[in-house]
């Protein structure tokens, strides 16, 4: 189970709403790629609001489950938004984060060790909660 993290965000209309991340780094740089967006107004000016830490004493953490229309929206969203690589999703992340590409917004595909050692290495990744629509290259 991937750790994730809960923040609580605000838009630059003041609305307020929470979403999860796989760590804040991941999130800053969604936040800046434009993949983070308001849910009651679209606004992708956003920024983490206070927020008091929320303590559990089971050991078990879960996740909210999304509606299927809020998996839609998000499919819509990143397919709209980032370059489908398949395949090559692995090699496209490792070159931007090395400087030999320039950083965009991706997704693809990538086997369950080789996103590990992606994440090892201090390139954020995060598997979406959907099957990508085969596009070409």
């Amino acid at each position: 189970m991937v750790p994730m993290i809960r923040f609580h965000l605000k838009c630059d209309q003041n609305h307020e709403f929470e979403s999860w991340f796989q760590s804040g780094d991941a999130f800053d740089k969604l936040v800046a790629t434009g993949m983070v967006n308001c849910t009651s107004c679209g606004s992708t000016a956003i920024s983490k609001s206070i927020m008091a830490p929320a303590v559990s004493t089971s050991t078990q953490v879960t996740a909210p489950k999304p509606t299927e229309a809020a998996l839609t929206e998000l499919r819509d969203k990143v397919e709209a938004n980032s370059d489908y690589v398949g395949g090559s999703f692995v090699k496209e992340a490792r070159d931007m984060h090395d400087g030999l590409k320039p950083e965009r917004p991706i997704y693809g595909e990538a086997k369950m060790d080789e996103a590990k050692k992606l994440l090892e290495d201090g390139i954020p990744v995060m598997p979406l909660p959907f099957i990508p629509r085969k596009k070409t290259n």
